[in-house]
C-alpha cells in the first residue's frame, strides 16, 4: 500500500540556515512529521512556509517542478529553483512510492494545460493526450471549470496527489462538490492520498483529515476548530457587522479630504 509516512528535515544537509527557504521559521524549526491521514492538510499565513514544503515534497517525488504528473517537463521558474536546497535536505518516507499521481500548483496551471495542448498536438500521442483531461483543452474552460475537469478526470488513479490551494478557482459550492469527489476517490480506493495547502475552513473541515499548522513558528498538528480560517470565518458569518465595524475604524484615512 501507497503511504506517505514521514516528513524529515535532515539537518545536516542544510549549507546555509539564513538563506531561503531555510530563513523561513516553519522551516528552519522542522525536525520530523508523523503522517497517518489519508488526507494531509498544510495551513497558516500566507508567508509561513507552508506551500514552499508543499513544493519541496512534491519535486522530491519527482513532480515537474510547475505542476502535472511526472511525465512533465518545462523549464522552472526561478521562484521554483530556489526550493532545491529544502528538495535536497529532505527525507520524505514512503511504505512505497508508485510515482504516479499529480501535482497541482494553483500558480503555475495555465502552464500545465498549455502543457497539456502541446502533447495533443504531438502526431506520435496527442490522440489520448486529452482523455485524463475530459476530452478537451483546459483553455477552452474557465478557471473554475478547468481545475474541477482536472479533479473528475485526472484524480481518478491510485497515487500520490500534492494541491497547492485549490480552492482558488472554486466557488463555495464547487468545494463542496470538490469534498465529495475528494470522499468519493478516497472510499473507492486504497492507494490513494492528498497532500493539500489550503485556506479553505470547507476543504478543512474533511473528517479524519490531518491538519499541520505552519503559525507560530513551529509546524504543529491541530484540530479544525483551532484552524485559523474555521475560526475567522465561522466568527465573521456570526458578527458580521461587529467585524466590519472594528475592521473600518481601524483604516487610515488616505488624505484630509476623505475626512471632509
Amino acid at each position: 500500500m501507497m503511504r506517505l509516512k514521514n516528513i524529515t528535515l535532515v539537518r545536516e544537509k542544510v549549507a546555509d540556515w539564513t538563506q531561503y527557504p531555510f530563513n523561513v521559521s516553519a522551516i528552519r524549526n522542522l525536525h520530523e512529521l508523523q503522517i497517518h491521514a489519508r488526507v494531509i492538510f498544510f495551513v497558516g499565513e500566507n508567508g509561513s512556509g507552508k506551500s514552499t514544503l508543499l513544493e519541496a515534497i512534491a519535486d522530491n517525488y519527482g513532480f515537474a517542478r510547475e505542476g502535472g504528473s511526472r511525465n512533465f517537463h518545462g523549464e522552472s521558474t526561478e521562484t521554483v529553483r530556489a526550493i532545491e536546497p529544502l528538495t535536497k535536505a529532505l527525507r520524505v518516507g514512503f511504505s512505497r512510492r508508485t510515482g504516479q499521481g499529480f501535482y497541482l500548483r494553483a500558480e503555475s496551471f495555465f502552464n500545465v494545460a498549455t502543457r497539456v495542448d502541446e502533447m495533443a498536438h504531438d502526431l506520435l500521442d496527442g490522440h489520448n493526450a486529452y482523455n485524463a483531461y475530459g476530452g478537451k483543452s483546459l483553455h477552452v474552460r474557465s478557471h473554475g471549470e478547468s481545475f474541477f475537469a482536472l479533479f473528475e478526470n485526472r484524480f481518478s488513479r491510485r497515487g500520490f496527489y500534492v494541491l497547492d490551494e485549490p480552492e482558488a478557482a472554486l466557488s463555495p459550492q464547487r468545494q463542496l462538490s470538490f469534498l465529495a469527489r475528494l470522499h468519493s476517490l478516497l472510499e473507492g480506493n486504497d492507494e490513494i492520498q492528498f497532500l493539500i495547502a489550503t485556506h479553505s475552513p470547507m476543504l478543512l473541515a474533511y473528517p479524519g483529515a490531518q491538519i499541520f499548522s505552519f503559525d507560530d513558528e513551529v509546524i504543529h498538528e491541530i484540530s479544525y476548530q483551532e484552524t485559523s480560517p474555521y475560526q475567522i470565518v465561522s466568527r465573521f458569518l456570526e458578527w458580521p457587522d461587529v467585524y466590519l465595524r472594528e475592521l473600518f475604524s481601524e483604516l487610515p484615512l488616505e488624505n484630509e479630504d476623505m475626512a471632509n
